[in-house]
């Protein structure tokens, strides 16, 4: 039977089962549902867990409301409780256009098709997920449990999150959401090490031309300061500037002042 998927589900998936959790007994739409209602402000602190998903062994039929085994397809009256079944996760779901999968390596099942992405091997059972482009599987940065961290910006676990998620070039993972968010207020570094986000070419050459066009006073012009360089890791002295410092090693401006006070033309690294 094919019926209801489109009266049945929750605000997270569409399917035709209600799960059972093992650790409280109660009947929830998805795991989801379990997890927001019992960590709500609202349940005793002491009270508040999130539900084991793969200890999950009892679904109800939304047609015909039997309790049953974990299964495809209802026992009591043959509905497909979900299009996408996956017996190792106990997940249902009817909107297959996300092209799930089950990743051995994560352990869990994620979106986006299996061709599209890859688990990581040097990270291993880390569970670093990236798209699938050779030279990023190649030379990607891996950090160590990088899924296994929050959102450095809503501060969200990212291994389960159900939000597309972004490697950037530094390794450290963020919500693509959130990483939109950033650059609308004009942050482009990475909010856990500063390093530049993104290609920041263009914008660097456009602060040269604006360096340029603004002249420091006379009395600045023999100023030096020394800067630590976010994006190579490089220490140097170079001439102040009130706009930005840039660093001579890689030419990026995304720097930081460390100490003032006259100092030799110099670069190490650190």
């Amino acid at each position: 039977m094919d019926l209801g998927a489109e009266q049945h589900g929750c605000e997270h998936y569409t399917r035709r089962c209600r799960i059972r959790a093992p650790c409280c007994g109660e009947v929830f739409g998805c795991r989801h549902c379990h997890n927001q209602a019992k960590n709500s402000l609202e349940v005793d602190l002491l009270d508040r867990h999130e539900i084991p998903r793969h200890e999950i062994s009892k679904v109800i039929c939304s047609l015909c409301n039997k309790e049953q085994d974990v299964q495809q397809n209802c026992s009591g009256c043959g509905a497909c409780m979900g299009k996408y079944f996956c017996e190792k996760c106990n997940f249902f779901d009817d909107d297959i256009s996300k092209k799930q999968y089950h990743c051995d390596g994560c352990g869990i099942c994620r979106t986006g098709g299996m061709d599209n992405f890859f688990h990581c091997e040097k990270c291993g059972a880390l569970g670093v997920k990236v798209t699938a482009f050779n030279v990023l599987k190649d030379s990607h940065h891996c950090v160590e449990r990088a899924m296994h961290h929050n959102c450095p910006v809503c501060f969200e676990y990212l291994f389960d999150s159900t939000m597309d998620i972004s490697v950037l070039h530094c390794g450290h993972t963020i919500h693509l959401e959130c990483l939109n968010e950033m650059r609308v207020h004009h942050h482009f570094a990475c909010p856990v090490c500063s390093r530049s986000a993104c290609d920041m070419t263009d914008a660097w050459q456009k602060l040269d031309q604006e360096v340029a066009a603004t002249p420091m006073p006379e009395f600045y012009q023999k100023k030096m300061v020394w800067i630590l360089c976010n994006d190579c890791g490089a220490t140097s002295s170079v001439r102040f500037h009130v706009l930005a410092q840039k660093c001579p090693g890689c030419s990026s401006y995304n720097t930081r002042e460390t100490r003032g006070g006259p100092a030799t033309a110099a670069c190490s690294r650190v």
